[in-house]
């Protein structure tokens, strides 16, 4: 994974009936020039509406059942999702656009480029026959390399010949901005190695069940693979026990989300060297077709130093079931049945409470999103993203910029000197809109109609060798860390930038027909969010050039902790489950986005309409829409056990408390709906969060 989309801030953030082949009249041959849309075939929206109000509520006591009570009661969580509200239904719109486009992909005479691609990922993806018959043979070479390790060098070879693969399970390497140079790409080699959401999982008392189930799931996967039953039992504890060691060194969720500083520790390859002196850095840069750097960030190196104890002390039969476990684990989604519904039984049912497998084509185009998800957003770019669009998002973007600068221009706790270079920061933001100016090239991977997984491990070591050819190189600053179809925006510190795909743009975010209130309170929200991650616990320590530096005077700093510390008291207060409550820590950065985004998205909104008469409309104001669109955007039902996923590993908070959150302390939501001191919904005093 790119360290971008790792330290990025993001907004957001599987019927057993499967189809066995796409059907001879699924699309009829075309050119690509000629991509079409059938709009009658896309599900629907979920916008704002009246009639989900439920008034026998207050909204200033309730405002999640004020608004989203009767919606979440009538919309139950469809059988292939852990999670359902606005995000999941543009999902769904999204992926009905994909389907249409890459059927057409597939049937199109002698495509070429990103439809050719396209079209074979769809096209083999799709045969399940063939997908069947060809069961584990296509990681026969692989498997037999690994039975051949027999010692601490093979193994090690191993490890570095298979990561210039892109199959590297063991820890994260790739290039990324430096963090004292924003303009240069490095090398940054990360943590990994955990088949679990979290260190915690492998410690804590309340986790134990999960653990156990992956074990279980580990002799699974190795019975299936070819082991014995009675040695895949054995074999799966000893992969428990070397994962555990990997846990013990490694960094939580809440560590590595609330101090991004973890991601930069700059060293030679000579030093590193001697940090893991049985694993050779330099060797590593050379396998990888990298010439050795004079430095790389060497991230959590306590890490890195068990790897190589590791490489010395664990037996060879031990790495052996590690590294079959993991090649075949990874590739089972594109194996035949019996591995993917076995990946499917714990990673998303036993582990996320998901009642049924996704069916084959959603999988298929989950696939394509995540090997070469670029090449299908130029095709949906094409039907699905219109230039008005892109217009009214950059008026929008314009809107709420100067409402953020008024606001820190009026910060009366922050100084001179401090707000001095936070302007600085916001007029160097960097907007992106819809997709990209400059298309990625694809040139140079080959796919073809003979094997699935084959062309899943093809753009495995194509996206890995782009990511290679980055380091050392100037950062490409035109390049997008999400393709236009996927429905997130997010904001990279090490740019400035601000960025929203196109597939985002859609109700109950954005609506070219709705009046302004829904539109700020929506997307404008999302924008503001996304500028104030700029300003938020961690996007505050880089600089105006993405720079990591403090440029916060001392009292200064200390005026901002002690404002996110009470952020951080009033979200661990929300009971998530019955004695499980959020993470106020964990998910503070998307918290102040959040209060900072709505208060600036409400300015935005006064300055838009100033002098404009309120049509209050379905007697409602228009504060009141704003903010009712607000909470519409977080409408979300969760699986209890996602819901345990996301209490540990999330730095989102779930989806009623952000609906609350924000809005309880602003006085303008108290205005809005009348409310009165000591409701639920006012926050004052000491209690009332106030930052950007």
């Amino acid at each position: 994974m790119l360290l971008s989309l790792a330290i990025a801030t993001g907004l957001a953030a599987c019927s057993k009936k499967e189809e066995a082949t796409a059907t001879a009249d699924a699309a009829k041959p075309a050119d690509a020039a000629t991509l079409t849309l059938d709009e009658s075939k896309l599900p629907g929206v979920n916008r704002f509406q009246l009639a989900d109000l439920d008034t026998s509520k207050d909204a200033c006591t309730d405002f999640g059942g004020y608004v989203n009570g009767k919606w979440l009661a009538a919309n139950a969580i469809p059988g292939d999702r852990t999670s359902w509200g606005a995000f999941e239904m543009l999902d769904e719109r999204s992926q009905a656009i994909q389907r249409q486009l890459a059927e057409q992909a597939a049937a199109m005479k002698d495509a070429k480029g990103v439809e050719k691609i396209v079209g074979d990922f769809w096209s083999t993806g799709m045969d399940a026959a063939k997908v069947n018959a060809q069961g584990l043979e296509p990681l026969k070479g692989h498997l037999d390399a690994i039975a051949a390790l027999d010692s601490q060098d093979k193994i090690a070879d191993y490890v570095r010949s298979s990561a210039a693969k892109g199959e590297n399970f063991l820890f994260g390497f790739g290039p990324e901005a430096d963090f004292k140079d924003s303009k240069m790409n490095i090398a940054y080699a990360m943590q990994g190695g955990l088949g679990l959401p979290d260190k915690g999982y492998y410690f804590d008392a309340d986790k134990k069940d999960k653990l156990a189930a992956y074990e279980a799931h580990i002799a699974k996967v190795l019975e299936l693979s070819g082991v014995p039953a009675a040695d895949a039992g054995t074999q799966a504890k000893d992969v428990i026990a070397f994962e555990t060691r990997l846990a013990k060194v490694s960094k939580s969720s809440e560590e590595m989300s609330r101090d991004v500083g973890l991601y930069y520790n700059p060293v030679s390859p000579a030093d590193a060297d001697k940090l893991t002196p049985n694993f050779a850095w330099s060797k590593f840069f050379e396998s990888q077709g990298v010439a050795v750097p004079k430095m790389f960030s060497l991230a959590i190196p306590a890490f890195h130093q068990e790897v190589s104890r590791m490489l010395a002390d664990v037996p060879a039969a031990q790495w052996q079931s590690y590294l079959r476990f993991h090649t075949v684990d990874g590739a089972s989604p594109y194996l035949a049945d019996a591995f993917a519904e076995e990946h499917f039984n714990f990673y998303n049912k036993a582990l996320r409470g998901q009642k049924e497998m996704k069916e084959r084509g959603k999988r298929v185009l989950d696939t394509i999103e995540s090997e070469t998800g670029e090449a299908l957003g130029q095709m949906y770019v094409k039907v699905a993203f219109s230039p008005e669009s892109k217009a009214r998002m950059e008026t929008l973007v314009k809107n709420l910029s100067e409402a953020l600068k008024t606001r820190i221009e009026n910060l009366a706790w922050m100084g001179d000197e401090t707000k001095k270079k936070a302007m600085e920061k916001w007029a160097s933001f960097t907007p992106k809109i819809g997709y990209p100016d400059k298309w990625r090239s694809w040139e140079g991977l080959v796919t073809g109609r003979d094997s699935y997984i084959g062309n899943v491990l093809a753009a495995n070591e194509f996206n890995y060798k782009w990511m290679m050819g980055k380091i050392g190189k100037p950062v490409d600053r035109t390049e997008w860390g999400m393709p236009p179809q996927m429905v997130n925006a997010y904001y990279n510190p090490l740019q400035n930038e601000i960025v929203f795909p196109a597939a985002i743009l859609q109700p109950p975010f954005f609506d070219a027909n709705a009046d302004d209130a829904l539109n700020y309170g929506g997307i404008g929200a999302v924008i503001g969010h996304e500028m104030i991650h700029g300003y938020d616990d961690q996007g505050s320590r880089f600089d105006a050039t993405g720079k990591f530096e403090n440029w916060w005077t001392p009292d200064d700093a200390k005026g901002f902790s002690g404002r996110t510390d009470k952020l951080v008291a009033q979200f661990n207060g929300y009971e998530a489950v019955p004695g499980k409550f959020v993470n106020g820590k964990l998910t503070l950065g998307e918290n102040i986005a959040d209060l900072g985004g709505l208060a600036t998205a409400y300015d935005a909104l006064q300055r838009a309409t100033a002098g404009q008469p309120d049509p209050k409309l379905d007697g409602l104001t228009r504060d009141q829409r704003f903010f009712a669109n607000w909470a519409t955007v977080w409408r979300r039902n969760f699986t209890p056990e996602e819901l345990n996923v996301r209490l540990t590993t999330d730095p989102h908070a779930p989806a009623n408390f952000r609906a609350i959150g924000a809005p309880s302390n602003l006085p303008t939501f108290a205005a809005a709906f009348s409310c009165k001191p000591g409701q639920p919904m006012v926050r004052e005093g000491d209690k009332q969060v106030v930052i950007w």
